[in-house]
């Protein structure tokens, strides 16, 4: 199936934060669209890398160690096991390339943060 799409369009379905939503799936991996802002959960993913790339607004991926400010054009892949949190003082709108079925707040269970699995618009 060949699946096509307009990204701007997509995020304009939706105007909730932290929910990721995917757009499209190749070779077992999900891109996703999800608005944010504020300040994420401190969390890790054990078994999978993930990518986020910025399509509008400022956003930031903190690590103990360092933080990876961008703005649009700019990405950071999160190596497995590695713990982080997301944030962006302004809504942002960002991409999301991971694996299918990838749980967004990882090891962490937060009742606010933890979205349900496999949205798609």
């Amino acid at each position: 199936m060949v699946q096509h799409g307009d990204i701007a369009a997509k995020f304009s379905l939706f105007s909730e934060h932290w929910r990721p939503k995917v757009i499209a799936s190749l070779n077992g991996q999900e891109v996703k669209v999800v608005k944010v802002q504020g300040v994420f959960p401190w969390h890790q993913h054990e078994d999978c890398e993930e990518m986020f790339l910025v399509w509008k607004g400022r956003f930031r991926v903190e690590f103990r160690d360092r933080i990876c400010d961008m703005g649009p054009g700019e990405f950071v892949v999160v190596p497995r096991g590695v713990e982080h949190r997301t944030a962006a003082d302004e809504e942002a709108e960002i991409l999301i390339f991971e694996p299918a079925e990838v749980l967004n707040t990882g090891n962490v269970t937060d009742e606010a943060f933890t979205a349900p699995r496999g949205v798609t618009i």
